[in-house]
C-alpha cells in the first residue's frame, strides 16, 4: 500500500498533473469563483481544477456512481436503564409491630402471594380473637337453627321463633365473613385457617407480608426485629426484570424522527449482543439541564443482564423511509479548512474536487445533501492518493 501511494505521487508529480487555479475551499468561495480554463462543470456545479492521472495508475483507483438509496432515519443517543414501573411495586405492611422473621432477601425470585416476612402485631392478635368469637357464635347459631328447623317441621315451634333463629344465624354468618375478610387483608390464607381448625390449634397471631406480584426482590429495606408502621414502612421493592425501561434523551432536532412504536437497538460494550426495545412514550417537556426530551423505551431483558442505572448507546429506527443520495464513506475527504469534498471524474483519467454537504451515515454509506447528482462518478478507493497528488508541489 505504501509503495502504491509513493508510486502514484511520484508519477503524478513527474507528469506535472494538469492544474489550473486553486480549487475553492469553501461553499462561498466555490460559488464566487469563476470556472478557470481547463476546469470542468457538471450539473451546473463548478468543479475544482482537474488534473490528469496517468493511465498506468488508474487501476489503483475505484470509481463508483453516486446512487440513490432508501433510508429509514436513525437517531443516535444514550439512555439509562430503569426498572419497569408498570411491573414494579413496593411491599408495605398492613399492621404495625416488630418483624419476627424475614424469609426473602435481595435477589430472591418470588411469585405473587409468596411470604416475605412476618410481623408480631396486636392488630393481628385482635383480628384472630374476633374471628374465633365470630366462628363460635356462628357454630352455635347453626346448631340452634338446625334444632329449631326440626321442631318447626314437627309443629313443635312457632314460625316466629324459627324466624328469630334464622335471623341469629344470618347475623352470625355476616360477622364471621367480616372477621374472615379482616384476616385475609392481614395476609392469612384460607388454607392456613382451615389447617388450624382441622388440627384444633390456634391461628398464629403473626401477620404475613406477601409478594404483591411475581418478580425479583430488587431492594430489601428492613432488618429483623425492626418495628414497622402500618401503611408507611416500605419493606421490599419487587420488580419483574424480564423487561426494563431505558430512559433515552432526544435533542429537539431529532424529535421529528422519533415516534411511539419505533424499534430501538441498545448496546453496551460489556455485552456482545445488542438489546432490543420499542419506544412507548415521548415526553411533553424539555429537560432544562440537558435540553433534551425524555423518551421511554420498553426493552426486553430475558437474561437479566440490564441493571438499573446502566448506560447504553441507543439507536432509534424511524418507521418512515426516504430516498437519499449516497456515496461510500471512503469517498469523502476533508480539506485544510475541514470542508468535506469528493473527487469526481470529469473525463477519462481527469479528476476534480467537488465540495459537498453531508447528511447522516448508515453502514458504509454517507448521505450527500448537496453538491452531487445521481450517477456522477466519484472515487471511492484511492481518493487519498489523489489528495496527496493534488497537493504535491513539484
Amino acid at each position: 500500500m505504501k509503495s502504491a501511494i509513493v508510486a502514484i505521487v511520484v508519477a503524478l508529480g513527474a507528469s506535472g498533473c494538469e492544474k489550473s487555479s486553486p480549487h475553492p475551499t469553501t461553499p462561498a468561495a466555490a460559488a464566487a469563483a469563476a470556472p478557470p480554463a481547463g476546469s470542468a462543470t457538471a450539473g451546473g456545479a463548478t468543479l475544482g481544477a482537474y488534473f490528469t492521472v496517468p493511465a498506468d495508475q488508474l487501476p489503483h483507483l475505484k470509481i463508483v456512481p453516486v446512487r440513490r438509496a432508501t433510508w429509514s432515519t436513525t437517531v443516535r443517543t444514550t439512555g439509562t436503564v430503569d426498572w419497569d414501573n408498570d411491573h414494579t411495586t413496593q411491599a408495605i405492611t398492613q399492621v404495625s409491630g416488630p418483624i419476627v422473621r424475614i424469609v426473602a432477601d435481595t435477589g430472591t425470585r418470588v411469585k405473587a402471594g409468596d411470604p416475605l416476612l412476618y410481623v408480631a402485631s396486636g392488630d393481628m392478635t385482635s383480628a384472630v380473637s374476633i374471628y374465633r368469637k365470630a366462628k363460635n357464635r356462628f357454630d352455635l347459631a347453626k346448631r340452634q337453627l338446625d334444632r329449631n328447623k326440626d321442631l318447626f317441621e314437627h309443629k313443635a315451634l312457632s314460625a316466629r321463633e324459627y324466624d328469630s333463629a334464622q335471623a341469629d344465624f344470618n347475623d352470625a354468618a355476616t360477622d364471621l365473613q367480616s372477621s374472615l375478610q379482616t384476616l385475609k387483608v392481614f395476609g392469612v390464607l384460607q388454607a392456613d385457617i382451615t389447617d388450624a381448625e382441622q388440627q384444633n390449634v390456634p391461628i398464629k397471631p403473626e401477620m404475613v407480608m406477601r409478594a404483591p406480584l411475581a418478580g425479583v426482590v430488587v431492594q430489601k429495606m428492613v432488618l429483623p426485629g425492626q418495628f414497622i408502621q402500618a401503611g408507611t414502612t416500605a419493606a421490599f421493592v419487587i420488580s419483574n426484570t424480564s423487561t426494563v425501561w431505558v430512559q433515552g434523551h432526544v435533542y429537539d432536532k431529532d424529535l421529528g424522527s422519533v415516534h411511539v412504536g419505533d424499534k430501538v437497538d441498545e448496546r453496551n460494550s460489556s455485552f456482545p449482543e445488542p438489546f432490543h426495545g420499542v419506544v412507548s412514550y415521548i415526553g411533553d417537556m424539555l429537560d432544562p439541564a440537558t435540553r433534551t426530551t425524555p423518551v421511554r423505551i420498553v426493552t426486553q431483558n430475558p437474561n437479566g443482564l440490564l441493571k438499573k442505572d446502566l448506560f447504553l448507546d441507543v439507536v432509534i429506527h424511524d418507521k418512515t423511509a426516504r430516498d437519499v443520495l449516497v456515496v461510500p464513506t471512503t469517498a469523502v475527504l476533508y480539506d485544510e479548512q475541514n470542508f468535506p469534498f469528493v473527487y469526481v471524474q470529469a473525463a477519462a483519467g481527469k479528476f476534480a474536487q467537488r465540495l459537498v454537504k453531508l447528511g447522516g451515515q448508515q453502514g458504509d454509506d454517507t448521505q450527500v445533501v448537496d453538491g452531487l447528482k445521481a450517477g456522477e462518478p466519484v472515487v471511492s478507493q484511492g481518493s487519498v492518493f489523489l489528495q496527496f497528488a493534488n497537493s504535491y508541489q513539484p
